[in-house]
């Protein structure tokens, strides 16, 4: 005779918990990881997979223990963290592990050579804990962390300064694209997500995210950040301007 608990026991068998979101914390201060490493694995949905002090130690940890995604800090020693996100964006075998970078904000202007070199958005390092899980979230799930307001003044100032390179030169800019294209591209630049994208212009969620996709696709983009990047580049965008 069958246990009368084997069905629910089937039950429990069948279910699957959700994946979790595999985290390598990347930054040279040990309290500060440490503080990191305590909030992410209070997340059900999180773990941290690994804590790197360096760049460089951040790059084989990221190979060797299978990240999906690495909060990681600029300013390193050894392999800085821009280098560090140009290594694993460069790397194929990488391909999917996503890197969300800190700035200090005010002071820290390398924030558009991290998004150059193929990091998904940043926060600043004084963030509140639930934005940093937010933010995990966000940037594991395949969106870029981009604020309206601030970060988008931020990285209008950036782009505009000295030595700054184009990358709408490398990929035509938004001259390519329809005129409601380029609505959805300004909308993106100012930070606003699918469903924010879609109520602002009468659009389903889908189609919203159909546009933007072929607008990555039409501008060789990565991903939004870099989106972001053309919209400013080629001055579609105004800083303090709807921002």
């Amino acid at each position: 005779m069958t246990p009368p608990h084997d069905s629910q026991s089937a039950r429990t068998a069948s279910y699957e918990a959700p994946p979790s979101i595999r985290v390598l914390l990347a930054d040279d201060q040990t309290l500060v990881r440490a503080s990191f490493a305590m909030l992410v694995e209070s997340a059900r949905d999180m773990e941290v997979v690994g804590q790197a002090a360096t760049g460089r130690e951040a790059v084989e940890l990221a190979r060797s223990a299978r990240a999906d995604l690495i909060v990681m800090d600029i300013r390193m020693p050894d392999v800085d963290g821009i280098e560090a996100t140009r290594i694993i964006a460069a790397d194929e075998d990488l391909a999917g592990v996503k890197v969300l970078v800190l700035t200090t904000y005010d002071t820290d202007e390398h924030i558009i050579e991290a998004l150059r070199a193929g990091a998904s958005g940043f926060l600043v390092k004084d963030v509140k804990p639930a934005e940093l899980l937010d933010a995990i979230r966000t940037v594991a799930a395949g969106e870029s962390l981009l604020s309206p307001g601030p970060t988008a003044r931020l990285i209008a100032r950036v782009l505009r300064g000295p030595g700054a390179d184009t990358f709408s030169s490398a990929t035509g800019g938004p001259d390519c694209l329809s005129e409601r294209e380029r609505q959805v591209l300004t909308l993106v630049a100012r930070g606003l997500n699918n469903t924010e994208i879609a109520d602002a212009l009468g659009l389903s969620p889908l189609t919203a995210k159909t546009h933007v996709s072929r607008i990555m696709g039409k501008l060789g983009a990565r991903d939004r950040a870099q989106l972001v990047i053309v919209a400013y580049e080629s001055g579609l965008v105004t800083p303090g301007v709807g921002g």
